[in-house]
């Protein structure tokens, strides 16, 4: 039987604070994360916080699943991701893949792109995936976790931060249901809640940033159709003269056809069936047969919170940060906000690193919205000129990169979301090496086909959601004192080794370690590495430190400042939980 999602709808029920006799008017328990907002970031955050053993309530103000088709395009590093998280196989399946590009100026490509143009990568550049599909398939993931709860029309209306600097700090929120209201107590409080979001406002805060005036009708058109699997981009098309149009295709023979209408389109009056079709028929042809599923007009902002963490409150999201949609950096950079959180929530939490952590979820998604918001103005500014010498340009750019490459980079129809290499981070330790290639600290890891114990797999599968020390060589090339002290750390152990050796499940000087075999020679091609070279991976898969050589202190020393204890060494984590891990730190 299958699932509509489009039209799904959940249960609202009592909780456990509705059912308990009330104390004073205060909260009873104390819930390590509260996450607001059921989107794909409310629920990415939710869900990964749980896999790391964190019980989380996640509520949310409605009772059903995204309405059309919204944030479409998701890109390899967010199903990288959900590979993470579980659910990544089957987003992708149910997705279409694309990797290709084509922009047009009025009736003639100017030219062609390959977002992914080598092998050697589990997932394809982007995939086209209604939102409603992603939620409910995030939603049936965040079910099968015993220690995440989610609480359908459950609004939050209130909200108080209770003795902050200390450590019984935590939120108290006031949350709204069908059978009156309750408090909800939690350490920390994720905000998720949207670009309108109503704990910001609650709060009495706002984002700042700049308004573009134009307005864009999204139609989406089912039909079938013998389009490619491409995104389809197009500068003043003689079917909707001065203005520019993009085509995407989604599963179920839907097309996504954003239209640029201009700032005094009336956004009433376009979203009428007898305004949507003829535009939809002068791109398709008067032939074509289609039904309009979804319609929307909507203008957009490029802004951002000026800081995303409040005390114990946390934003992420739309609710810190919004972007134009060329580019399909909103949904992705939020997903990425998620990822950055989960885990170092997770470890404040448990005790193996001090709250101050969380400065560095602020300081390190502050930088990547300020590069999404800078492209995305540049993208939108390309798109929509506003004076006569900007389309001049823009015209003579499309017309030159007909014939020359150098002009190409200067076409700007949406640059496509990558991730933020978080240059410049706390949590970094920088090269003490020579090094080249892209995987320098602060650099999102990039997958290679491995094989291992069970057969043939993936580099990022491997590496899990741990600290990671990824070796290369095998491991009985190493000093065994140097591997000694590094089994006292807190890490999780993976050695690559050429393509011809053989994968084991261990090693006597590493029992537990996992030991790939490099298949095509690309994961040392693409991390720069030499026999002996060693990497220290995040837990959301980021490089945080390298050497050419392993050190036992230097990899210690670079943990403790990826955890936010440098400098603490002797004091431990803060918190009851952890402490082996603390003390493992402090003596190394």
């Amino acid at each position: 039987m299958s699932i509509d999602y489009q039209h799904l709808t959940f249960d609202y029920q009592p909780c456990a604070e509705q059912r308990a006799p009330r104390e004073t008017g205060a909260a009873g328990t104390i819930h390590p994360v509260a996450v607001v907002g059921a989107g794909p970031v409310g629920l990415a955050t939710a869900i990964d916080l749980a896999r790391q053993g964190v019980p989380v309530v996640l509520v949310d103000d409605d009772c059903t699943l995204s309405s059309g088709s919204r944030a479409i395009c998701f890109a390899k590093r967010t199903l990288d991701i959900f590979d993470r998280l579980g659910c990544g196989e089957r987003i992708t399946d149910k997705g279409v893949r694309w990797n290709l590009g084509k922009v047009f100026l009025r009736d003639e490509q100017v030219y062609a792109f390959d977002l992914l143009p080598e092998e050697g990568h589990r997932r394809p550049a982007f995939i086209n995936l209604q939102q409603y599909y992603l939620e409910g398939y995030l939603v049936e993931c965040a079910q099968q976790l015993p220690n995440l709860e989610i609480r359908w029309k459950h609004k939050v209306a209130g909200i108080e931060q209770h003795a902050q600097g200390t450590p019984d700090a935590h939120v108290v929120l006031t949350v709204e249901t069908p059978d009156g209201s309750y408090p909800l107590a939690a350490r920390y409080v994720v905000a998720a809640d949207g670009s309108r979001s109503p704990v910001r406002k609650l709060m009495g805060l706002d984002s700042k940033g700049r308004t573009f005036k134009d307005r864009f009708l999204i139609a989406d058109v089912k039909m079938e159709a013998g389009f490619p699997s491409e995104r389809w981009f197009w500068f003043d098309p003689p079917f909707h003269p001065n203005q520019s149009v993009l085509l995407h295709r989604q599963p179920d023979n839907v097309w996504r056809i954003d239209f640029q209408l201009g700032w005094d389109a009336d956004p009433v009056l376009e979203k009428a069936p007898e305004r949507v079709i003829p535009r939809v028929r002068a791109l398709l042809g008067p032939d074509a047969k289609f039904e309009l599923e979804w319609v929307s007009v909507y203008t957009f902002s490029c802004l951002r919170m000026d800081s995303f963490r409040h005390g114990h409150v946390l934003f992420a999201g739309d609710s810190a940060h919004g972007v134009s949609p060329f580019g399909a950096r909103g949904a992705n950079s939020g997903v990425q906000d998620a990822e950055n959180l989960a885990w170092k929530l997770a470890y404040v939490l448990d005790g193996r690193a001090p709250d101050s952590l969380l400065d560095s979820y602020a300081s390190e998604r502050e930088y990547a919205a300020d590069e999404n918001i800078r492209n995305s103005t540049r993208s939108t500014d390309f798109i929509t000129p506003k004076s006569p010498v900007s389309r001049l340009f823009r015209d003579a750019v499309l017309t030159l990169a007909k014939r020359h490459a150098f002009a190409r980079q200067l076409v700007n129809s949406g640059r496509l979301s990558v991730p933020a290499v978080l240059h410049g981070s706390p949590l970094n330790t920088p090269d003490g090496d020579a090094f080249a290639g892209a995987m320098v600290p602060g650099a999102a890891c990039v997958d290679a086909p491995v094989a291992g114990a069970r057969g043939e797999s993936w580099l990022l599968g491997s590496l899990g959601d741990a600290f990671t020390l990824l070796a290369f060589g095998a491991p009985e090339r190493f000093d065994a004192g140097t591997l000694r002290a590094l089994r006292s750390l807190p890490l999780k152990p993976v050695f690559v080794t050429g393509a011809g050796a053989d994968a084991q499940a261990g090693t006597p000087a590493w029992p537990d370690a996992t030991v790939l075999a490099d298949l095509q020679g690309l994961a040392a091609q693409r991390y720069d590495a030499q026999p002996g070279t060693v990497y220290l991976i995040r837990p959301d898969q980021h490089v945080c430190a390298r050497w050419r050589h392993a050190d036992a202190a230097a990899v210690a020393a670079a943990l403790r400042r990826a955890t936010g204890q440098a400098g603490q060494a002797g004091q431990g984590a803060a918190g009851p939980a952890g402490s082996g891990a603390a003390a493992a730190l402090a003596a190394a």
